[in-house]
């Protein structure tokens, strides 16, 4: 069962060295996306889900590693021996975990950009219902077309699309995020909508047997023309 979750983006700039010469934005995000892997350190997983974009639905290897050295760094993330072919959510993902909880036991899992909302939902049931205490950590960007300076250049919908997603990680409303639109997300770059539904199908199936959770939206910015959120879903404080 899903006991937390958090989600964070997956820019390169998170990693120190790919960030040298960014903005003071760039240690915000990076504070509290580890600040967010320590809550899901804290809620005592056995099992922690790493979700994000790849080309296929499915676990990951655990011996498949994941490169920076095309941004510049010469870092390989993983302890594994097979190739570097990780893809960028994924390899972000794992570097939060190594360095906020490597010893956690955790799970790699990556869904195709174009999954279809129902399919993501009962890939997130069913990675709930692998362990008795699940934590996800769901890795997605929001719209890359925030700005004329963004990757996507400027649309005008961006904005209002990225503060449904806000909302709803902040209200803890897995519904809505079930509904994001993955054509008009697909318009807007958004890598996170899969992942995210993912995260909605998890939690949903928490609710049928276990007290809701509760939402904090850490960071929501789009310093660079693309939007970054951290948030978490944590039990309520008994």
């Amino acid at each position: 069962m899903l006991v937390a979750a958090a989600v964070c983006p997956h820019p390169p700039l998170l990693v120190p060295g790919v960030a040298s010469g960014a903005t003071g934005e760039t240690d915000d995000l990076r504070a509290a996306a580890a600040a967010a892997v320590q809550a899901l350190v804290d809620s005592e997983p056995a099992l922690l889900v790493v979700v994000g974009a790849a080309p296929q639905v499915g676990p990951c290897d655990p011996q498949v590693r994941g490169s920076l050295s095309s941004y510049g760094v010469d870092l390989l993330v993983g302890t594994g021996t097979a190739e570097a072919t990780l893809p960028l959510s994924l390899t972000i993902g794992l570097w939060l975990l190594e360095q906020h909880a490597p010893d956690v036991p955790r799970l790699l899992f990556g869904v195709h950009p174009e999954t279809e909302p129902d399919r993501c939902a009962t890939l997130g049931a069913t990675l709930a219902a692998r362990e008795t205490r699940v934590a996800m950590l769901v890795m997605g960007d929001g719209s890359a077309r925030r700005s004329v300076k963004g990757p996507g250049y400027l649309d005008a919908r961006a904005e209002a699309f990225d503060d449904g997603v806000a909302a709803a990680l902040a209200a803890v409303e897995p519904q809505s995020l079930h509904d994001l639109d993955p054509v008009l997300a697909g318009e807007l770059l958004v890598a996170g909508r899969a992942p995210w539904q993912v995260l909605a199908g998890a939690a949903e199936a928490r609710a049928a047997a276990a007290p809701a959770l509760t939402g904090d939206l850490r960071y929501a910015a789009a310093p660079y023309g693309v939007c970054y959120f951290v948030a978490t879903w944590l039990p309520v404080a008994t």
